[in-house]
């Protein structure tokens, strides 16, 4: 056999050049794979960032580990601001700080969508082995000879060579998933939530400052709706509206610029008064739908699909972006195992869908905390009672929150049952009150496995 056809052999196709697709391919890359990977966009290292359409992302300890995996961590570094807890905004303003974690390396990292994957794009750029397509939609995929076709950004229909395997990394709305539903090949679901969003651009102050403290992840907390705010390198924060689609207080109620600053006024005060534009922003920037996509199979012949193409989620937990990633340190370890392409695909099917399926239910969960659960009276308390528990009891009793975003060891379905069995343990715990609380602890932590 001469090195080409070798080549052709272990050749593999990637469609999506988001962070997902850009990150799997330099992992496969290191391991001497080929790869080609094709982006519906325009390169956006040469175009301007669309504002107003991505929820700012997250990077914690599985995203941290899987970009340290691909070489790329200290490229990323420059773009992250560290954030260290939760900064609560009642309607005057203020509120508490609420700290991640108990340790000084339990933070996690705000980062620019637009900023990552031009990163990631560069250091693929730089690769022989990465071969770029932009502006090629995808139309349809041969699935028996993982072969694509695509529409140039001129109209033009090109079909690219058959792979050794194609992997769908093009985002929840999926073209090369939607190609293979027509095809009767998988089956696909959306549980959609009730409430949308829309993003927001906080600006820098007038003298360069920071309008928020920089190092937080802000919450406007208001029970059945909330804003968020994350912060960005050039000073500025993305904020986002999540409100329910319709309903007095939704989305439909707040049709005119009159009707939305009214709104903010009453319950964001603090962040109107930091928004210059804000009837412009609410007006022009699109109102986006969330929901949790549950799909099957993700492996069908040659074509794989992982991150959002497979199992995207609400973005309540931050972990969207991390989880992704974990996807492809996984993915790659088992491609280049030694197991045929097929059978590691089967393999992390089998060994994902268990994870990606609690780390759902958990974002949605997330929600109720982050919106409405933080205000309810025995939050506070609830909290300092785990963290005494942490102390107490280290590497036992982990509270969940931690074991998702700052161990990425645990598997999200073991954090999900492990903190099942937490709250439980809580609960037993207030109810039995503080003075009866240390000797309960100690008998239900001898129990606790």
């Amino acid at each position: 056999m001469t090195p080409e056809a070798g080549e052709a052999e272990r050749a593999l196709t990637i469609a999506g050049a988001g962070p997902v697709g850009m990150l799997l391919a330099l992992l496969l890359a290191r391991s001497g794979r080929r790869v080609s990977l094709l982006e519906r966009r325009a390169d956006p290292r040469v175009g301007p960032a669309e504002r107003g359409r991505s929820i700012n992302l997250a990077l914690a300890a599985r995203g941290l580990a899987a970009l340290e995996s691909a070489g790329v961590l200290e490229r990323v570094r420059p773009e992250l601001v560290v954030i260290r807890g939760r900064q609560l905004h009642d309607r005057d303003g203020r509120g508490p700080l609420l700290p991640y974690g108990q340790r000084p390396e339990e933070v996690i990292y705000a980062v620019s969508r637009v900023r990552l994957n031009n990163v990631l794009i560069e250091a693929a750029a730089s690769v022989p082995l990465i071969k770029m397509k932009f502006g090629h939609r995808v139309t349809d995929v041969d699935p028996a000879t993982a072969s694509v076709r695509c529409s140039e950004a001129s109209g033009a229909t090109v079909d690219e060579a058959p792979a050794q395997l194609m992997i769908a990394a093009d985002g929840a709305g999926s073209a090369v998933r939607h190609a293979l539903q027509e095809r009767g090949l998988l089956r696909a679901t959306e549980e959609p939530l009730a409430h949308g969003y829309k993003e927001l651009h906080v600006p820098a102050l007038p003298d360069g400052g920071w309008a928020y403290d920089p190092h937080a992840l802000h919450v406007w907390p208001r029970s059945e709706y909330m804003l968020i705010a994350l912060p960005n390198p050039d000073r500025s924060f993305t904020a986002t509206l999540f409100l329910p689609e319709s309903g007095p207080g939704g989305f439909d109620s707040l049709r005119t610029a009159a009707a939305a600053r009214a709104f903010f006024a009453r319950e964001f005060p603090d962040a109107l008064k930091c928004i210059p534009d804000f009837n412009t922003q609410f007006a022009t920037h699109p109102q986006g739908k969330l929901a949790t996509l549950y799909c099957w199979p993700w492996h069908v012949q040659r074509v794989l699909l992982i991150g959002d193409a497979a199992h995207a989620i609400v973005p309540f937990h931050g972990q969207g972006l991390n989880c992704g990633f974990e996807d492809c340190v996984l993915l790659a370890e088992l491609l280049a195992g030694g197991a045929d392409d097929q059978t590691a695909c089967t393999q992390f099917e089998h060994l994902r869908r268990t994870n990606t399926d609690a780390i759902a239910a958990m974002a949605i969960e997330n929600y109720e905390d982050m919106r409405a659960a933080v205000l309810a009276p025995d939050f506070a308390m609830r909290k300092q009672l785990a963290l005494d528990l942490e102390r107490r009891f280290p590497g036992r009793f982990i509270p969940r929150y931690s074991m998702v975003m700052f161990h990425a060891e645990i598997p999200y379905a073991e954090a999900r049952r492990r903190g099942a069995l937490q709250d439980a343990m809580l609960d037993a715990l207030l109810a039995a009150g503080m003075g009866a609380a240390s000797e309960l602890a100690a008998r239900l932590m001898d129990g606790y496995a």
